[in-house]
């Protein structure tokens, strides 16, 4: 299946220290599928349906896009673009590179 990517990612707050990077739609819906029922409302309801019609082809993935960042903005977890990205970081005790 092809993703179905945005032209720029949602940042969202997961835990204090952890951001959740949502890149397509198919992430956004994973990610309000596991919204927990207690707290859906009729936003959380109304991002959704616009998040499975942009799968569908049946409006644009920006109103997608738009759509999970003004829900995250309502909720308070809309996080700022991250200074350092994952791939710049050099992994603990490696040099990046495959061992021949």
């Amino acid at each position: 299946m092809i993703s179905k990517l945005f032209d720029r990612p949602v940042y969202l707050k997961e835990q204090k220290n952890l951001v959740r990077e949502i890149t397509a739609v198919e992430e956004a819906i994973d990610y309000l599928e596991d919204w927990p029922e207690r707290e859906r409302d009729l936003i959380h309801e109304a991002v959704l349906k616009t998040c499975y019609m942009a799968h569908d082809g049946l409006k644009p993935l920006r109103a997608a896009r738009d759509a999970i960042r003004s829900f995250a903005k309502k909720k308070g977890i809309l996080a700022k673009e991250p200074a350092v990205k994952p791939w710049m970081i050099r992994p603990v005790g490696g040099s990046g590179r495959a061992a021949h």
